[in-house]
C-alpha cells in the first residue's frame, strides 16, 4: 500500500492505518447486498495527514461475473466522480495483480479497485431510519429534502440535445443490464409466495412497452448522479453534504435520480404503516416536499409521464430478497403492487400517492 500511495502521490508517503471501512450496525441489519469491500487508508506525505477509501466491487450477481464486468463499473467511476458537483473525489483507478497481490495503477491486472477520498459524516439513510423508528421529525428533515431537490434541479439543468443514442442507452441498459430490471427480475426466486413467473412475464412486457415510449424522448438527455438514493449521500452539519457512487455514466433521464430519492421515502414509509396501519406520515411529507420543490425548480412537467418505469425498477430494487432479505414480506408485496400500478399510469400523479399504495 505504501508503494502504491507513493506512486501516486509522486513523493514519499508513510501509511498509518489501513482498516475495514465498516457500515454502522443499525445500517447493516436490513440492506443485505453489499458492492464489495471498502478500506480507510490513512497516510502522511509531505507533512499532511490525507484519508483516502479503497474500494473493490464483489463478484458475481447483478451482471459483475466477470472481471471486465467489475472493470467496466469502476473505469466509467473514476472517469465520472470528479465531474459532478458535491461528489467525492475520485483519486485513482488502480488494479491488484497477479504478483504477490502487489498494487499499482495499471499493467498485469486481475482485479481493479478505486481509490477515493475519504468522506467523513453520516449517511442520509441514518436520518430516514431514525425516523421510521422514532417517528422523530424535525425541521431540519424537511430542509434537508429540499436541498437534495435543489441539488437535483441543478443537476439536471445540464442539457445535452444532440447525443440521443446516449440516451436511448441509457433506456436500454435500464431493462438489460444485470443492475437493470432484468437482472434483478433473475434474482428473485419464483414461487417464494409472493410472486411467480406470470407475474414477472407481466411486468417485464410492461416495462418494454415504455421502453419504446421513452425511446421517442432523446431531447430529455441530462446530465445525472445515476444512483441517487439515501446510501449515497452524507451529511455533515445542517446542510452541508457530498455525494457518493455514481453510476452508470454522466448523462441520463432527470426521471431516475428522482425516482431513486422519492421511492426511498416510500420505502419506509411502507415499513411504518406496515407496523401502524397509517399510510400517512412524516415519509408522505418528504416525498411530496421533494417532488413539489423539483418541479417548482425545474418546470419539468413531462418527468411525470416518464418515470413509470424508472419507478418499477427501483421497487424491483427495494423488494429484492438480496438486496433487503429481512424486509416483512407484507412490505415486498405492497413494493411490487406499487410497481405494477405505477406502470398501468399514463401520467403519474404524486399528489395522490396513496391511490399506488392501497
Amino acid at each position: 500500500m505504501q508503494e502504491y500511495l507513493s506512486g501516486v502521490c509522486k513523493r514519499s508517503v508513510e501509511v498509518s492505518r489501513v482498516v475495514p471501512l465498516r457500515q454502522a450496525k443499525d445500517l447493516a441489519e436490513l440492506k443485505g447486498f453489499g458492492y464489495g469491500e471498502q478500506y480507510f487508508v490513512e497516510f502522511r506525505v509531505g507533512g499532511e495527514t490525507r484519508r483516502v477509501v479503497l474500494a473493490t466491487l464483489r463478484h458475481a450477481d447483478f451482471g459483475h461475473d466477470y472481471f471486465a464486468d467489475r472493470a467496466s463499473v469502476l473505469l466509467m467511476q473514476h472517469s465520472t466522480f470528479n465531474a459532478l458537483p458535491r461528489h467525492v473525489r475520485s483519486v485513482d483507478i488502480g488494479s491488484f495483480t497477479g504478483d504477490n497481490g502487489r498494487l499499482k495503477s495499471l499493467g498485469d491486472c486481475c482485479e481493479f479497485f478505486i481509490l477515493t477520498d475519504y468522506v467523513d459524516g453520516e449517511l442520509y439513510q441514518s436520518d430516514l431510519n431514525r425516523i421510521r423508528q422514532t417517528s422523530e421529525f424535525c425541521s431540519l428533515d424537511e430542509e434537508r429534502c429540499v436541498a437534495l431537490s435543489d441539488y437535483l434541479a441543478g443537476v439536471h439543468s445540464v442539457k445535452k440535445k444532440d447525443s440521443p443514442g446516449l440516451y436511448v442507452r441509457r433506456v436500454r441498459d435500464m431493462l438489460g443490464r444485470g443492475e437493470g430490471i432484468f437482472g434483478l427480475t433473475d434474482g428473485y426466486t419464483v414461487g417464494s409466495g409472493h410472486v411467480d413467473e406470470k407475474f414477472f412475464v407481466n411486468f417485464e412486457k410492461m416495462c418494454v412497452e415504455w421502453r419504446w415510449n421513452l425511446k421517442h424522448k432523446a431531447h430529455r438527455l441530462s446530465q445525472v448522479h445515476g444512483n441517487f438514493y439515501p446510501w449515497n449521500v452524507m451529511f455533515r452539519q445542517a446542510l452541508d453534504f457530498t455525494v457518493l457512487n455514481r453510476l452508470g455514466g454522466e448523462l441520463g433521464e432527470p426521471a431516475d435520480d428522482v425516482s431513486a430519492m422519492t421511492m426511498s421515502y416510500i420505502f419506509h414509509s411502507l415499513q411504518m404503516s406496515a407496523m401502524s396501519g397509517d399510510m400517512s406520515g412524516p415519509f408522505e411529507r418528504l416525498f411530496l416536499l421533494f417532488w413539489r420543490n423539483y418541479l417548482d425548480k425545474t418546470g419539468d412537467e413531462e418527468v411525470l409521464s416518464v418515470i413509470q418505469p424508472f419507478y418499477a425498477w427501483r421497487s424491483l430494487v427495494l423488494a429484492s430478497p438480496m438486496s433487503y432479505p429481512q424486509l416483512p414480506m407484507k412490505v415486498r408485496v405492497q413494493l411490487l403492487e406499487f410497481a405494477l400500478k405505477v406502470l398501468k399510469a399514463k401520467k403519474f400523479d404524486f399528489e395522490i400517492l396513496g391511490s399506488y399504495l392501497r
